[in-house]
This record gives C-alpha cells, sequence and structure tokens, in this order.
C-alpha cells in the first residue's frame, strides 16, 4: 500500500510520467551531474534522475516513505531528514526537485551561497513563488527572494503545470523553473542581511524598514541611498537587485 502524501510536509507526489521529460529538458541533465533532489516522495523523479546523472543525494523528512524509496538504484543516496536544519552534500551540481511546498523558498534562497557548486536550479514550485523569483522591481510579486536569486543566477527556462500530475492534486497552480548560476557578490552574506532587514517592513520607506530591524539607522540609510543617487522616501521594492549591493557598499 502506498504512503499517502501528507499535509504538514506539503507533499503532493508526481504520478504523470511525462513531466519527467520536461524536468529532465530543464536541468539538461547530463552523465557527470551529481544532482540533490528535496523531498523524492515515492521515489518516481528520483529514478528518472538516477537513469540520467551520475549519482543522486535525496533528502527526505517523512520516514514512512522508507519503504517506497528502499530499492532504489546504486547510484542513489536517501538521506532522512529535515533540509532546512541539516548540511547538504556539497558535492552537488544541480539541485532538482519536486520541492515541498512549505519549504520551497528557503531551500532555494539557502542553497544560492550554502551549495557553492551547485550551478543549475530545476524547481517545480507553486506558480506564485516562481513568479516571484524573477520578478521585477516595482510589481507585486518583487521581495526579498526576487533579489537574491537574480544576485546569484539567471532564469533559463519556465514550464507551467496542471495539477493533474499530482497526487494529491494541489489547490493551486504550480510551474517548473529552472536557472543558472551567474556568480555571487563577494559580499553576499551582508548584501542578504540588508536586503531581508530592508523587506521586513514592506508599507514603510526603505530608512524606516532597515532601522526597525536593525541593519542601520535612519541616518545611516537615508545617506546610503543618496550616495547611490536614490531619495529617502524610496521602498524596497523599487530598487533592482544590483542596486542592493551598491547599497550595502554604501552603508559600510
Amino acid at each position: 500500500m502506498s504512503a499517502r502524501p501528507k499535509k504538514e510536509y506539503g507533499q503532493h507526489f508526481l504520478r504523470d510520467p511525462n513531466i519527467l521529460e520536461v524536468i529532465g529538458r530543464l536541468a539538461e541533465l547530463g552523465p557527470d551531474d551529481v544532482v540533490l533532489e528535496i523531498g523524492p516522495g515515492q521515489g518516481v523523479l528520483t529514478r528518472y534522475l538516477a537513469e540520467r546523472v551520475r549519482r543522486v543525494h535525496a533528502v527526505e523528512i517523512d520516514r514512512s516513505l522508507e519503504p517506497a524509496l528502499s530499492e532504489l538504484p546504486a547510484n542513489v543516496e536517501i538521506v532522512f531528514g529535515d533540509a532546512l536544519r541539516m548540511e547538504l552534500p556539497r558535492a552537488a551540481t544541480k539541485l532538482v526537485a519536486n520541492l515541498p511546498y512549505n519549504v520551497a523558498t528557503p531551500v532555494v534562497v539557502e542553497s544560492l551561497d550554502g551549495l557553492p557548486d551547485v550551478r543549475l536550479w530545476c524547481v517545480m514550485v507553486q506558480r506564485e513563488v516562481a513568479d516571484r523569483f524573477f520578478a521585477q522591481p516595482g510589481t507585486r510579486e518583487y521581495g526579498a527572494v526576487s533579489v537574491l536569486v537574480q544576485l546569484a543566477a539567471e532564469r533559463t527556462g519556465f514550464h507551467a503545470v496542471s495539477r493533474t500530475v499530482f497526487r494529491p492534486p494541489p489547490n493551486v497552480d504550480s510551474a517548473l523553473v529552472a536557472f543558472r548560476r551567474t556568480g555571487l557578490p563577494a559580499e553576499y552574506e551582508h548584501v542578504k542581511e540588508v536586503v531581508t532587514a530592508a523587506f521586513a517592513h514592506r508599507r514603510k520607506t526603505l530608512p524606516n524598514s532597515l532601522a526597525l530591524a536593525g541593519a542601520a539607522s535612519r541616518e545611516q540609510a537615508v545617506e546610503g541611498l543618496a550616495a547611490i543617487g536614490r531619495p529617502a522616501e524610496a521602498r524596497a521594492e523599487t530598487l533592482a537587485p544590483e542596486e542592493f549591493v551598491a547599497l550595502e557598499r554604501a552603508l559600510r
């Protein structure tokens, strides 16, 4: 008897094999790839990956899925645990996954600098999350995750996904989004702190948000904005990703 998807883990298992070919194309799979998969579920995607890459590291939080994952190919390593609380395999060159909805954004954000050898991501996420990754400044979808992803990568593929490819069908639309690493600013860790603080109080001006989050005094923030040619009334969502790098330097 197959395990049932658990709502608390945001699980929606893949059921349509046709979507696997789309994932394979967007992920640009090759025989030398070492793939990290978060949330393998019942192993449908895992088996597909194992046939096409050198090694698959799969991380699953749900121990009840152990029987379904017990007879995978020899080049698959299954680790049971919370991907947000454990050290992930740093040898991975690609992150390819049907990400559980409740961890999709933090998994992607933490992998940008936490897994420096990952060169390409191909992830199934909620459509609104996929749109957020590469949203443009000034739009409703644009936020901290948009800035952080775009400072590290460029989008290489996008594919809207029908709800019927999952069991159970989710109540939201999904999409596959692929993106390739372009590099990280040397001061990315500090930029990340500034970006997070800037969007922490989205309705407030950027100086007020930075001050409330403890990232800088209001006066420092106003001076920093002036240094990059922005007014004191600017809000976080009006700055382009590269402007946050310039702002972090100005604040320092």
